[in-house]
């Protein structure tokens, strides 16, 4: 198709889109120049037949008077065909039948002013406005020549006659043939492709359209030698058209584009890009496909609501797009993730410095309904040829670069094919996340916690599992970035609380008494309604909350202490502990072990699987235990692997430990068997 033009076409474009690639030559011609050429030498051509027509033989009348009406009429109203970008005027109709009735000079005068009052209505630059006078010009002087040299000129004075067909047929077949060449070359200096196969490549439309708007000129020749009265009922049919396209076109906008932000979806991305990488396949160029992910935008969402979400997504939109260069796609595919398309991009480092500007212009703060939200980003990157040569590949490696982008908090990453080494079972796993929690396959392990210094059971720590059904028991390392990246990490936690809470129901009415522990996320820790979901799974289940115990790492605390301080106070008040877990790898600060409502400090298995040979990792297990006692707090120590590391945390004064040296993490009807012996076996001993 032929985007910039209408037709019979008419060059709406403003000059050639930015670059960065060269302008596209024919011949010697660039852009600029074509459209100086045709422009001036069509408008030329107008005076001259201005100059040299015998006005005193032509005869205006009402007939003619609305024709030209009908003319200009035609021009502001385009009809809009849907499954094409083109627009197709029903002014040529009214123009060419003026050709035939009254002569070549009024005609083209009359189409001239047609045509440079839309261009005018629509803005275009004084360059498109003389191409388009100027093409208009040169075409109807063609077809005026043939019209002579077959039948005479004026052809329809009284009426039309069928040997008057082949004079018909031969000037509007040369009407079509210039115009469209004329039209059509400017497109593809324009779109930078080659003249001859774009003029080749929607041939059939331009032709059909071509036949419908010519074929009613004499239609309308013999309404106005009828009864000019007539013409105005020949606006209801073309009416009937232009609204039926109208609404055609509009339930194919609907179709291709996103409701909320009004971008193209990914229907429309992909047959852009499909365009794109064809005309780069032919033009030796590259293309290159961006896909960007909001971060934390499931937690504006879960917190602001979802009118804070839309309205951030309509302005994260509207940002793309002012980033863009002209000729560039932007889409949303879905959620909070966006793509963008860069047709003629010089490479992988032009891609790259289009992301900095996106992301440049994503950190200006977004203030909705009286909140200031700053937006971060993450982006990945591929490039045609070099990545992949179709859409489904280019997406599927730039959401990989994406996920590398995210996780390495780099902002911009373009795809590396040693980064891919699980790519596809990556994305496989991202999409059956969240069907996976819904359907079961997540299971907790429980790993025991004694107390050191008497050797008693008195809690378990509750560890996530993917019992895949294909590829068995999954670790947390391997899903659970995939859950914050995926915004399923709210769903997850509360699966392992459901999970953990049920559990000890289940060891209290077997006699056990000891609590479970949860591990939670950042976004878990800063969402105002988890304590009241877990007062509410706590009722539900009747255990108090005294056995409960959330584990937060350091890092998620330090994100908004002030928010995370207010959820954590609510928790504790209920009764719920508080551990910080990881203790000493994270954002160290003293300030929030005395702010915080924190029960206990757990120490991390780094040092502690350590201690016996690095005598300064002793020193901080035995810092992290003295400050715990301090402080007032109990401290846990992970990793503890033999009787000797046990004994030294022991007479260090640690109060709790876990580790292989008791139990490895094991399913829910092990550990109930492993606790019920070591409960009985402390009876025994006591």
């Amino acid at each position: 198709g032929r985007p910039p033009l209408s037709g019979f076409p008419r060059m709406l474009v403003s000059g050639p889109p930015s670059p960065p690639s060269p302008p596209y030559r024919l011949g010697r011609l660039t852009l600029p120049i074509y459209l100086a050429v045709v422009g001036l030498g069509g408008t030329a051509l107008l005076v001259a037949l201005g100059l040299a027509a015998d006005w005193s033989a032509v005869e205006i009348g009402l007939a003619h008077v609305t024709l030209a009406a009908f003319l200009v009429l035609g021009e502001l109203m385009p009809i809009r065909v849907p499954g094409h970008e083109d627009e197709v005027n029903t002014s040529t109709s009214f123009s060419f039948a003026l050709l035939l009735i009254v002569g070549l000079a009024p005609a083209a005068i009359a189409q001239a002013i047609a045509s440079a009052a839309a261009d005018v209505r629509l803005g275009k630059s004084l360059g498109s406005v003389l191409f388009n006078v100027g093409q208009y010009t040169i075409s109807l002087a063609a077809a005026g020549v043939v019209l002579t040299l077959v039948a005479g000129d004026p052809l329809a004075a009284a009426a039309l006659h069928p040997e008057d067909l082949p004079a018909l047929l031969a000037a509007g077949a040369t009407f079509f043939v210039v115009n469209n060449a004329l039209a059509g070359a400017a497109y593809a200096i324009h779109a930078r492709v080659p003249v001859v196969g774009h003029l080749f490549s929607d041939l059939s439309f331009q032709a059909w359209t071509a036949t419908l708007v010519l074929g009613f000129s004499p239609v309308v020749i013999a309404v106005a030698n009828y009864d000019a009265f007539l013409l105005p009922f020949l606006l209801l049919p073309l009416m009937a058209i232009y609204r039926a396209g109208r609404e055609a076109r509009l339930s194919e906008h609907q179709a291709l584009h996103d409701q909320l932000t009004e971008l193209p979806n990914r229907v429309l991305f992909r047959r852009c890009a499909d365009e794109a990488i064809a005309a780069a396949a032919g033009g030796n160029t590259r293309v290159a496909v961006l896909i960007m992910d909001l971060n934390r935008f499931k937690e504006i969402n879960d917190t602001l609501g979802h009118l804070h979400g839309d309205l951030l997504l309509q302005q994260v939109a509207s940002r793309l797009r002012e980033t863009v260069r002209v000729g560039d796609t932007v889409a949303r595919l879905g959620g909070d993730e966006f793509a963008i398309l860069l047709p003629r991009i010089g490479g992988i480092e032009g891609a790259e410095l289009l992301a900095k500007r996106v992301l440049t212009a994503l950190k200006q703060p977004v203030v909705i309904n009286g909140v200031s939200l700053t937006v971060e980003a993450s982006i990945g990157m591929a490039c045609f040829p070099e990545h992949g040569d179709g859409v489904d590949v280019l997406v599927q490696r730039a959401d990989v670069a994406m996920y590398v982008a995210k996780s390495a908090r780099v902002g911009v990453q373009a795809y590396v094919e040693e980064q891919d080494d699980h790519s596809i079972e990556r994305l496989e796993l991202a999409a059956e996340l969240r069907s996976a929690i819904d359907g079961g396959q997540m299971v907790l392990h429980y790993q025991p916690q004694l107390d050191l210094a008497t050797g008693r059971l008195i809690a378990a720590e509750g560890l996530m599992r993917w019992d895949h059904p294909t590829r068995g028991l999954i670790p947390p390392d391997v899903f659970i970035t995939l859950a914050e990246n995926t915004g399923a990490i709210r769903q997850l936690t509360s699966r392992a609380l459901v999970l953990a809470v049920s559990e000890c129901r289940r060891w209290r009415q077997t006699g056990l008494s000891i609590g479970v522990s949860v591990n939670v996320s950042a976004q878990d820790a800063l969402d105002e309604d988890l304590p009241h979901e877990i007062e509410r799974l706590l009722a539900r289940y009747d255990v108090p909350p005294s056995e409960l115990e959330l584990e937060l790492t350091e890092s998620m605390l330090m994100a908004d202490p002030q928010r995370a301080s207010s959820v954590l106070e609510a928790l504790s008040a209920m009764g719920v502990r508080i551990a910080i877990d990881d203790f000493g790898t994270g954002y160290s600060s003293l300030a929030y072990l005395k702010r915080l409502p924190i029960d206990h400090i757990k120490i991390d298995r780094s040092f502690v699987m350590n201690m016996e040979i690095e005598r300064n990792d002793a020193l901080i297990v035995e810092s992290t235990v003295d400050l715990a006692r301090n402080l007032g707090l109990k401290t846990i120590a992970e990793g503890i692997e033999n009787e000797e590391c046990r004994a030294r945390l022991a007479a260090m004064g640690c109060d709790v430990g876990q580790g292989f040296h008791f139990s490895r993490p094991v399913a829910p009807d092990a550990f109930l068997a492993w606790a019920t012996d070591r409960v009985a076996a402390e009876r025994l001993a006591a």
